[in-house]
């Protein structure tokens, strides 16, 4: 079996610390990083959306002033002149006036589709015909929705034929087709003749720096078709065809519903131009490490792949149809958003290295300062052989606890010798306990066996004939009765003991006339009196007393008493007394305060039995209540008895309100026992007398008995 490895208290200590503040302290800082990131992601949530609404509002802004300033151009006094020569100059002054986006102004001839006028040097913006407008016009209509708005899609071109990236990406874009009729006054009418178109591109907004919370552009129609977008390979797809389509398609339908909002999406092509800067070994090895350090603190910024959008609808220019909008998307990195965090996760990693080595050096000052006064504590303890010895536990009044702690070992040295002392006289005790339990053995056995023997002698003898008359074969039945019945009644009282302990033993309250229930316990006991020539003196009123309790219990606790009077009493007298009072009278040591039901004091009834038998010492009285406990085993076993009448009768009389109690001045001084219930209301008891007259006849007939 392989041998425990003890440690020290220091090591433990340092252990235990670092183990519990380390970790506490990583993960306050990752709490800190994490309110941090969702406070900057929320920021970026809702500028990305604001992002979008204008962008939204800019495309509809564009789109309008692009048809207004066609209109107008298309209504100018040089088209009316009829100057054919003038007209590339005006239209070269018209592309100078018009927004960035417009690549292309043209002038066509309708008629023979010949361009007139054009500031590029491409093939026709589009092919309009002369179907698309009325033929004439009879005065001056600027209406917008003269002007007719087509897409253009890009070309393909090839990457290596332009010069820069910004170029390719701007010739891959989607453009509008803008034409307006142009009509020439000829007599009282105005002729349709030319048609007037520019070739925009639409407004992109591209911020691809770290940081940015205004997002790139993109553009996708009522289908799914993206019109614009930082990826031009993606220009003219569906997003049904790229990754992450359910989401894109989500925001479509959001969208169409009105609803401006942002969504994370994932796999969405986007160019990150921080990535085309060249880097030396050094620097790729130092931004791999951080990389790969965030990822095991858990402060990794985000998914590699995850992107940000805001959306808003906008009214597409092209359809004139709500049911068909455009929606504008502003679109970046989430590691772009969060670029912000990249500070507060240097600072973040730089504490978390400090606060864990100020931590290990705090420990160690700490475990040496805690570990010191225990390590002067243990050495005590183990010099320490005798508990008298007169070395004293060294303190450190410095810390309290240790302090305590060294008080406390010398009043645990003091406690183990009074301990000592008090397991000397325990064991002691121990021996007396099983002393009483193997006398009360031996007298339960011999209770048993008596009525036994009596009941199977007197059995076996009329079983083998040797009775000679009927007389006496009755006789010994007799006998066998009465051993039987004094057997029961052993095993009665063991049951009761045994019921009153667990609280299972039934009383049934009645009014009781105490008097008369005396007088009969009195009678059955008169024969007992009579052999053992004693003298019983009563003082008993004739006085009808009415007490609530159990007639049956009450008269088992008379017995038990009187029967221990007569046993206990070899010559003398036995008196048995009644007296009422209220109970705020001193009756014999008795401490129980009752009271009626109304909170009124109540009177009571007090039955005293004195006898001037054999007494007991007062330090073994209280003895007496306890079940199976025989003081004096001698001399209660040459007057019998099992040990229980008085522990039956206290049980009893607390069960009905009463209570009972015992005394003797002691040895050979007889013994006085206090019986004392609560006495019925007046009222009740008037009542009871009334209609219960014979039992006065009773009492006046028992008087004339004595």
């Amino acid at each position: 079996m392989m041998k425990q490895v003890q440690s020290s208290f220091r090591r433990i200590l340092l252990s235990r610390i670092l183990l519990i503040t380390v970790p506490v302290l990583i993960l306050g800082q990752y709490v800190i990083y994490r309110k941090a990131r969702s406070t900057l992601l929320d920021t970026a949530r809702q500028n990305l959306t604001e992002s979008a609404d204008r962008k939204a509002e800019d495309i509809q802004q564009w789109a309008k002033s692009l048809e207004s300033n066609l209109v107008n151009a298309s209504e100018s006094y040089v088209f009316q002149s009829g100057q054919t020569q003038e007209y590339q100059k005006y239209v070269e002054q018209l592309y100078q006036t018009l927004p960035t986006q417009v690549r292309c102004v043209q002038l066509i001839n309708l008629q023979t589709s010949e361009i007139i006028a054009k500031t590029c040097d491409d093939e026709s913006i589009n092919s309009p015909s002369l179907s698309m407008w009325p033929p004439q016009q009879r005065q001056l209509v600027k209406k917008i929705s003269n002007v007719n708005i087509n897409y253009i899609w890009p070309e393909q071109f090839n990457s290596d034929s332009f010069s820069s990236d910004d170029t390719i990406t701007q010739n891959k874009q989607v453009s509008l087709g803008l034409s307006v009729p142009v009509y020439v006054a000829e007599g009282s009418e105005r002729q349709l003749r030319y048609a007037l178109s520019i070739r925009s591109d639409l407004p992109m907004q591209t911020n691809r720096r770290r940081g940015s919370l205004t997002g790139s552009t993109v553009v996708i129609d009522h289908k799914g078709t993206i019109l614009a977008s930082p990826d031009p390979d993606r220009v003219g797809s569906n997003i049904s065809d790229g990754p992450d389509a359910e989401r894109l398609k989500s925001i479509i339908r959001n969208a169409q519903e009105g609803r401006k909002d942002f969504l994370h999406i994932f796999s969405f092509e986007e160019i990150d131009v921080s990535k085309n800067n060249k880097s030396s070994p050094l620097r790729e090895f130092i931004d791999e490490f951080k990389k790969i350090l965030p990822e095991l603190l858990g402060l990794k910024l985000s998914a590699d792949d995850e992107f940000l959008v805001g959306y808003a609808p906008t009214s597409s220019p092209v359809d004139r149809d709500d049911a068909r909008k455009w929606i504008v998307l502003a679109i970046t990195p989430i590691d772009f958003a969060l670029s912000g965090l990249r500070e507060v996760q240097k600072v973040l990693i730089i504490m978390i290295f400090g606060l864990v080595a100020a931590s290990v050096i705090a420990t160690i000052y700490l475990a040496r300062d805690l570990a010191r006064p225990l390590e002067k504590l243990r050495d005590y303890a183990l010099a320490v052989n005798d508990l008298d010895s007169p070395n004293k536990v060294p303190r450190s009044r410095r810390i309290r606890e240790f302090h305590q702690l060294a008080i406390a070992l010398e009043s645990m040295v003091y406690r183990l010798k009074r301990w000592a002392d008090q397991l000397e006289v325990t064991s002691k005790e121990a021996q007396v306990a099983n002393q009483l339990k193997s006398e009360f053995l031996a007298n339960i056995s011999h209770e048993l066996r008596t009525p036994l023997n009596g009941i199977i002698g007197s059995i076996q003898l009329i079983y083998d004939g040797f009775c000679d008359t009927k007389e006496e074969e009755m006789e010994f039945l007799k006998q066998a009765n009465d051993s039987a019945i004094h057997l029961l009644r052993i095993i009665d009282d063991i049951l009761d003991i045994r019921r009153i302990d667990s609280g299972t033993l039934s009383i049934y309250l009645t009014d009781v006339d105490i008097v008369k229930l005396l007088h009969e316990t009195i009678d059955s006991f008169r024969q007992d009196i009579a052999q053992k020539s004693l003298l019983l003196k009563l003082n008993i009123p004739e006085q009808l007393i009415i007490v609530n309790a159990d007639q049956e219990k009450l008269k088992q606790v008379f017995k038990n008493v009187i029967s221990n009077a007569i046993k206990f009493t070899e010559k003398g007298s036995i008196n048995i007394y009644i007296s009422q009072e209220n109970n705020n009278s001193n009756f014999a040591g008795n401490t129980n305060n009752l009271s009626d039901n109304y909170g009124r004091k109540e009177n009571q009834v007090l039955v005293k039995i004195e006898d001037t038998g054999i007494g007991i010492s007062p330090e073994q009285q209280d003895k007496l209540f306890q079940p199976f406990v025989m003081v004096d085993g001698t001399k209660t076993r040459k007057f019998g008895g099992n040990g229980l009448g008085l522990a039956i009768s206290r049980g009893l009389m607390e069960m009905m309100n009463g209570s009972i109690s015992l005394y003797s001045e002691g040895i050979d001084r007889g013994t006085t026992v206090d019986i004392i219930m609560p006495i019925k209301e007046k009222q009740s008891i008037q009542n009871e007398i009334q209609l219960n007259s014979q039992s006065e006849l009773n009492i006046a007939e028992r008087r004339m008995n004595y």
